[in-house]
């Protein structure tokens, strides 16, 4: 997919998302959004070609090789979509509140095993799989590590798009039996989960920065921190005074987030 999807999409002179652009250099990057849109999801997404390649995976990567997630293979995102955090406003493709659940950086695996193990693949083998529908890859981030496979299903069924896709730990030291991806609810950028973004009006203000690979934090996330260590001071000062501690999130705003739906 190229940009033109992406593009035909959005309304940039509404929403803070990053413009269409495929960038210049080769990068090796991948990123996991948690996206609170119509309904709660986790974008996967691989730098690839000069651009973010795309699956949208409802219940999230897993490290345990036993869950098979199903990933619909969406748009292609612009690179500088890799840390974006915040809000898209309603009545806007997309519409909710993103965090940067993960980041980190992927490799590519050749297409066959040598010796029961897949070692280091190339570009060229990297493109060649993706358009066969079995991409296999090792990641190294923040939480999710190890070995991977993206397997295109195919069988077809009613109203398929043919856009569905298995996302697939595959087995190594890496393995975590019985995962569970709700255990990890905050940004690795900025440390505040959805309910703080979504309530945060300086998120709804975010403006992207200068398309490119450029620095991984930016402006906006500076000031994020800034207003989080002012925060947390207050907080620290307040329980001096005898103050309850911040209360956790509800089951009541479980079940209201949950019956929005998917982007």
């Amino acid at each position: 997919m190229a940009l033109e999807e992406y593009k035909r999409k959005r309304r940039f002179e509404e929403t803070p998302e990053p413009p269409p652009k495929v960038a210049k250099k080769a990068g090796n990057r991948f990123v996991v959004q948690k996206h609170d849109a119509t309904r709660l999801h986790y974008d996967f997404r691989l730098e690839m070609e000069g651009v973010l390649k795309s699956w949208a995976v409802p219940k999230g990567p897993s490290l345990d090789p036993a869950d098979k997630r199903l990933a619909m293979h969406v748009e292609d995102h612009p690179v500088s979509y890799f840390d974006f955090e915040g809000n898209i406003p309603e009545n806007n493709y997309g519409a909710g509140t993103v965090i940067v659940w993960d980041v980190g950086t992927w490799q590519p695996l050749s297409p066959v095993a040598v010796d029961g193990k897949y070692k280091p693949g190339t570009e060229a083998e990297a493109a060649a799989m993706l358009a066969k529908g079995d991409l296999k890859f090792r990641l190294n981030g923040k939480r999710l590590k190890g070995d991977f496979a993206l397997v295109k299903m195919k069988g077809r069924r009613p109203g398929s798009k043919g856009n569905e896709w298995l996302l697939i730990k595959k087995h190594d030291d890496q393995v975590v039996e019985g995962y569970d991806i709700e255990e990890f609810d905050d940004s690795v950028l900025s440390g505040r989960n959805l309910e703080e973004v979504a309530g945060d009006s300086g998120s709804r203000e975010w403006k992207s920065r200068p398309t490119g690979r450029g620095t991984l934090k930016a402006a906006w996330l500076a000031d994020a921190d800034a207003r989080i260590d002012k925060e947390k001071a207050g907080a620290n000062e307040q329980k001096k005074n005898a103050s309850p501690p911040k209360a956790q999130r509800t089951k009541t705003q479980r079940t209201l987030r949950s019956k929005k739906k998917i982007a």
